[in-house]
């Protein structure tokens, strides 16, 4: 039987969406208020979602603690409370879309599980904005 169990985490990070080889005013016309120079903040969630088949040993697909680690350990410790702009280098000269966000979560959280599994990110920037990925 496959089975996907899912955790749902949370940090807060400030960014600014600019791409430098523009003007500032096309980055206001292409990002809106989030091009402006003093940053902003989001209090992001995200849910990390791992299909596969259940171990019959453990009757898990993965060990929920050990996600709930992983999870603060890759994610939480590394983007709470930054400024993914200034903070964090992979940053430094990516825009931090939400989009750019949840691959790279991805990437940092599938180096920690078995390559027999299968790993979502689903990333809320607010209520209504998210962004999903699955390594495809």
């Amino acid at each position: 039987m496959i089975v996907t169990v899912s955790r749902k985490g949370y940090f807060s990070a400030a960014h600014k969406l600019y791409n430098n080889c523009w003007s500032y005013e096309k980055n206001i016309e292409i990002f809106g208020k989030c091009a402006h120079f003093n940053y902003h903040g989001h209090n992001y969630e995200y849910i990390a979602s791992i299909t596969g088949k259940i171990d019959p040993e453990t009757g898990f697909v993965f060990n929920l603690q050990k996600l709930k680690s992983i999870l603060y350990d890759e994610i939480e410790k590394f983007f709470d409370h930054k400024n993914m702009n200034l903070d964090i280098e992979e940053f430094s000269s990516k825009n931090p879309t939400i989009e750019n966000i949840v691959i790279f979560m991805w990437n940092k959280i599938n180096k920690r599980i078995s390559s027999n599994l299968d790993l979502k990110i689903t990333l809320y920037e607010t209520k209504n904005n998210f962004a999903e990925y699955d390594g495809k």
